[in-house]
């Protein structure tokens, strides 16, 4: 079998979870210093790392009590305008810290008031790290491939231990095993073969979750379009049932996410028996043999508490999107019109 960039990238990712978890757990403390001077966030994101961002917004708002958003850019860099952001942390997330954008927002944000993090893979020395008052360097080692994956999970793991530094009632041993728990999703996918070819033929699908999942189907469903060329559209099921539920038909399947043990399970199971019953496919990632059993195929999800399930259930469309672009004749590791840094004017 043709070995790809990603494919091998995505079985570095328990290494690369060890590592950044062993280098940014001894760091609380000082997260929970500059977290002391603030009292809501702002993520500055673009891409894979502004769906790192809306999980790292529902955790600390569902876990740590905390009033998050995620930022407009362009408000700091075209529209040049000043705001008050006095007691906030304004926490940017680039994987390579060398974003133009990114890092001019986040300097904007320190000129308005704001205390300052950088999460990055690029190091201590990239742009993002310097101009931040407190970087937060992931360890995921040099990615090739375009679409991220190793970068993405540490990105998440990151967001973790800011959550755990702002006080998140949340047990801090969970993350230890979260590089065990994807090294088993790696190795046992689930239904991998089968959901592929029921989007081989497909034009379209709805990705859909909620809560902190959500990210995870914001994720899934941006690397399906820009590997696979898939118009993939990631929403919430809530969102999703107050219309566009429409355009899921037997021509474009609906992909569910949960975690197993999720206030969202019940509401995603019922989503899954619904679309079955309309004609659609309903492929299912985590959510246990509840999810499992009321859609089309499953893929695995992580044996994981909720607030760190989404480093696990990401992995299974991470290898769907792999396989699924093989399928199709096209080269995951570099998709059409893409780079690995992405400027923004």
């Amino acid at each position: 079998m043709m070995t790809t960039k990603m494919r091998s990238e995505i079985a570095e990712q328990p290494e690369a979870l060890r590592a950044t978890l062993d280098s940014l757990l001894p760091r609380v403390d000082e997260v929970r210093a500059l977290g002391e001077r603030t009292r809501q966030l702002l993520f500055i994101a673009r891409g894979t790392s502004d769906n790192a961002a809306v999980y790292g917004r529902y955790l600390v708002e569902a876990h740590a009590g905390r009033l998050a958003a995620l930022a407009a850019p362009s408000v700091a860099t075209t529209y040049k305008r000043k705001l008050d952001l006095d007691g906030v942390l304004a926490v940017a997330i680039s994987q390579s810290g060398r974003t133009e954008e990114i890092v001019e927002t986040l300097t904007w944000a320190k000129d308005c008031g704001a205390s300052t993090v950088g999460v990055t893979n690029g190091g201590p020395d990239s742009p993002l790290a310097q101009a931040a008052d407190l970087a937060l360097c992931t360890l995921a080692g040099e990615e090739k491939a375009v679409p991220a994956t190793k970068t993405y999970t540490t990105q998440l793991a990151a967001l973790a231990v800011l959550a755990l530094g702002l006080g998140a009632d949340v047990d801090a041993a969970d993350l230890q095993r979260v590089p065990d728990a994807v090294e088993k999703l790696i190795a046992e996918p689930g239904d991998l073969d089968a959901v592929v070819e029921g989007l081989a033929d497909k034009q379209g699908a709805v990705v859909s979750a909620r809560g902190l999942a959500f990210s995870t189907a914001l994720e899934t469903a941006l690397k399906l379009k820009e590997a696979c060329y898939l118009h993939a559209m990631g929403l919430s099921y809530a969102d999703l049932l107050h219309g566009p539920i429409a355009v899921v038909d037997a021509d474009t399947p609906a992909l569910l996410v949960a975690a197993e043990n999720s206030p969202t399970l019940s509401g995603t199971v019922a989503l899954a028996e619904r679309v079955v019953a309309a004609g659609a496919a309903a492929f299912t990632i985590g959510g246990g043999p509840a999810l499992a059993q009321a859609g089309t195929a499953a893929l695995n999800g992580p044996d994981l508490p909720e607030w760190v399930a989404p480093m696990g259930l990401i992995v299974p469309g991470q290898l769907l999107t792999e396989a699924l672009a093989r399928r199709l004749g096209i080269d995951p590791d570099a998709p059409r019109g893409l780079n690995k840094v992405t400027q923004t004017d």
